[in-house]
């Protein structure tokens, strides 16, 4: 049962994912930084199918980091848009960590799709994996020459 639920999460949380209809496809980058730094994952939704990504309706990503993951912000919207256009859009998000190791930060994108006759919102759930290292170690310092 364990390792069907842990096929089952990997399934869906495989970049990119589609829509069951096949109306819009999300794709994610992961991030990898080490332990303090600041790197940058993406989430983009792209329209198919005739349909295209209403640029008046919200446009949200919703983060769940767990501990020992900063994001920059918890809940962006329209304005945090890195790229947008009635075909895509794409939020960046800063992500930090301050221990090694691999993470995973759930996430909930919101937007409205549309197409001549008809709009339908969408909430799509989705995750992403940041990973940070262990710094490297300092060079230890050369003792000092005594002067004679």
């Amino acid at each position: 049962m364990r390792t069907s639920l842990t096929l089952a999460a990997l399934l869906l949380f495989a970049s990119p994912a589609f829509a069951a209809d096949g109306t819009f496809e999300i794709t994610k980058t992961d991030t990898v930084m080490p332990v303090g730094r600041k790197a940058t994952a993406s989430v983009t939704v792209t329209s198919k199918q005739g349909w295209h990504l209403n640029l008046e309706a919200p446009f949200t990503l919703k983060l769940n980091p767990p501990p020992g993951v900063a994001v920059d912000k918890r809940k962006l919207g329209r304005a945090d848009l890195a790229a947008s256009s009635a075909m895509s859009a794409r939020f960046d998000v800063g992500v930090t960590m301050s221990e090694p190791g691999k993470k995973l930060i759930a996430a909930e994108l919101g937007f409205v799709l549309c197409r001549k006759d008809s709009c339908r919102p969408i909430k799509e759930k989705l995750s992403f994996t940041a990973e940070a290292s262990a710094p490297p170690p300092k060079p230890a310092k050369k003792p000092k020459k005594a002067s004679s």
